[in-house]
């Protein structure tokens, strides 16, 4: 492996950190930590392999392993903090919906938006590198979309409107 290799694709895996951690600094820590792992576990990568797919495996690995460390710390609802959470500084009000909007859908569809929308992988590449079977992707990827559609159209101050005492909530038939 060629330092040139790597470094041709940090500006993707900076935006991708950037827009899966949603913040600055920990997406910089995220690719850092990604760039160690890769230096660690270089003898892993197969030559014949793809090395942009196994950066972004090492940090999507990486990613769900520090949100599984935060979670069994300290629980925080983002909805009560949400005013509070810094917006990009550069950019338009469309762009901070956007990232605003993407915070709030799962992180599972959210990561395969990232990289298929984003970063323009192939499903196939995104299934290997979420380690996820090709349908799951497909499927994750339409839910995501369909989110993230509502989410944008939606009045930025509309709360969800409460369950109206005279209708029944809505049953679904299950198999």
């Amino acid at each position: 492996m060629d330092r040139s290799q790597i470094l041709e694709h940090l500006p993707g895996l900076r935006r991708y950190a950037r827009l899966l951690a949603g913040d600055a600094w920990a997406a910089d820590d995220l690719v850092q930590d990604t760039l160690e792992r890769a230096c660690r576990k270089w003898l892993l990568w197969r030559p014949d392999g793809d090395l942009r797919a196994w950066l972004f495996t090492l940090m999507h690995n990486l990613y769900l392993n520090q949100r599984r460390s935060a979670a069994r710390g300290q629980w925080l609802d983002l909805d009560s903090v949400s005013e509070t959470l810094a917006a990009p500084e550069d950019g338009s009000e469309a762009a901070r919906d956007l990232e605003r909007c993407l915070q709030r859908l799962p992180a599972e569809q959210r990561a395969v938006l990232l990289l298929v929308s984003v970063e323009d992988m192939s499903y196939a590449d995104t299934a290997r590198v979420l380690q996820l079977p090709l349908g799951t992707v497909m499927s994750r990827l339409s839910r995501a979309r369909t989110r993230l559609r509502e989410l944008m159209e939606a009045p930025a101050t509309a709360a969800p409107a409460p369950p109206s005492a005279a209708q029944p909530p809505a049953l679904r038939r299950l198999k």
